[in-house]
């Protein structure tokens, strides 16, 4: 296990590389110019030059390229074009809030998806099961934008039941609304798949031989069937975090949640490049982190990988 921990660390290097030199080089192509911004629309083109010249946007791009990398292996993500803030000191403020919601849309996700996956694989072509694959269908395919702004019409507007936007107090109460946006579509997948694995795993061989000795129902799919389809699970899980992480810069704009993601879109709107590269790196890092955990959690429901890996 331990050599398959260190493999994954060491592929992992090439595509950290690759995400700061890609980030790097759409900073450096995107339109816009962030001294001009900082300068304001009366600033002359003496006080951009200075700008320009303090921030390092003058010099050659392979010399800006090199620069960033030493800063990033220092640990330093640079300043912000807007705040004049240290990014590392900014993310900081910005990860827990991200992280507390994507954990409860993940826990939403992860609890609501087996169960009713489970429960339509046990109860299959039941009205039941109809109907929760139906929406399923409609949770896959609801854009996360419109089920936010539905979401935040009916339940904080029109019922009043909720807080709207914001973190208040940082209660649980103002995280419902955010956290179930987010985990609806994660949830939908996870339902469809575990049916599906749940269903080829109790057609088996030794589902119906632990029927044919008169185990019940109940346990050959929680004691038999359900430890032997989560692998697959287990991997829609991991790769379901990009899909947290990516909409919660959606969610959190929706509902102006103290986030990274809410970060990231106000960096982009105002052409701070530090931040958005160091909000971007971060993401793609806590991405990494997640899908090693996945591959590390494989061998306590397969023993064979655990196995294989040794």
């Amino acid at each position: 296990m331990f050599t398959h921990i260190a493999r994954r660390l060491l592929y992992a290097v090439p595509v950290v590389w690759g995400v700061v030199t890609a980030v790097f080089i759409l900073m450096a192509v995107v339109p816009g110019d962030p001294a001009r911004l900082m300068a304001g629309q009366r600033g002359d083109p003496a006080t951009i030059a200075r700008i320009r010249h303090d921030l390092g946007l003058d010099l050659p791009i392979t010399q800006q390229y090199v620069k960033y990398v030493k800063e990033l292996l220092r640990g330093d993500l640079g300043m912000s074009y807007r705040s004049n803030e240290r990014v590392v000191t900014a993310i900081k403020t910005r990860f827990a809030a991200t992280m507390k919601l994507a954990l409860w849309a993940m826990m939403i996700s992860v609890v609501l998806g087996l169960t009713v996956g489970i429960l339509s694989a046990a109860k299959q072509y039941s009205i039941f099961d109809y109907s929760a694959m139906f929406i399923a269908v409609l949770g896959v395919s609801a854009p996360i934008f419109w089920v936010g702004l539905l979401l935040l019409l009916v339940f904080a507007y029109g019922l009043g039941w909720v807080p709207g936007v914001g973190a208040g107090d940082g209660s649980w109460r103002y995280l419902i609304l955010p956290a179930v946006t987010l985990g609806m579509r994660p949830a939908a997948l996870l339902a469809r798949l575990t049916r599906s694995c749940m269903l080829d795993v109790l057609n088996q061989d030794y589902a119906r031989t632990a029927r044919a000795k008169g185990v019940s129902e109940r346990m050959v799919v929680l004691k038999h069937a359900l430890k032997n389809a989560m692998i697959p699970v287990i991997t829609i899980i991991g790769t379901q975090v990009s899909d947290l992480l990516s909409g919660a810069v959606l969610t959190e704009s929706i509902f102006a949640w103290p986030g990274i993601g809410r970060l990231a879109v106000e960096a982009l709107v105002n052409r701070d490049f530090p931040m958005i590269r160091g909000t971007v790196i971060v993401l793609a890092l806590t991405f990494l982190v997640a899908n090693l955990l996945v591959d590390i959690s494989y061998g306590f429901f397969d023993p064979r990988i655990r196995c294989d890996s040794e």
